[in-house]
């Protein structure tokens, strides 16, 4: 990657994503067809080969193939926003956890507000994995693509496969 923020588009399961990055690694990944989508900055330039391995190592994921990514990230943020995109890259494929847990194991028992703010502010959905957060209660919460992603997303780190209820339909 350059020094100039790039980016790429690759279709997916899930409708098309844009990745987005600079020299120091990727800096968002966002759904296209989500609440979240971003448009790309007359500044920015598209680089496909800036994002060879992490369109690969997504394309493995969404087939079921791939747990865990190894690609540079470089997401913007305060220093407890930070922390907590650390914590979630720990949560195992296929676990999900709550944001009252996730504040109790950074030491802060009374943060889940602020761990789900934090969450919620992600900018590198599925590689820093946001979704596999849910309430306390186990329901789905908000997720930045919309709950029919993280639902998706969940059903694939569950069972190897993309599934979307009826009522959650992509299309």
């Amino acid at each position: 990657m350059s020094e100039q923020t790039v980016f790429t588009v690759m279709d997916s399961p899930l409708g098309e994503i844009l990745l987005v990055g600079n020299d120091q690694g990727m800096t968002h990944l966002s759904f296209q067809a989500g609440s979240s989508a971003i448009t790309p900055n007359e500044d920015w330039r598209r680089d496909n080969a800036a994002f060879v391995d992490a369109v690969e190592q997504l394309k493995v994921y969404f087939s079921g193939g791939l747990q865990d990514f190894d690609l540079p990230l470089a997401p913007k943020g305060t220093s407890f926003q930070q922390d907590v995109w650390r914590f979630l890259q720990t949560i195992p494929y296929g676990k999900t956890t709550s944001y009252g847990a996730i504040a109790q194991a950074m030491g802060k028992p009374n943060g889940s507000r602020a761990v789900g703010a934090a969450n919620g502010r992600n900018p590198i959905a599925i590689i820093i994995p946001c979704h596999r957060v849910i309430g306390s209660n186990g329901s789905l919460t908000g997720y930045a693509g919309g709950l029919r992603f993280k639902e998706a997303l969940l059903s694939l780190e569950g069972n190897g496969r993309i599934e979307v209820s009826q009522q959650l339909s992509l299309f």
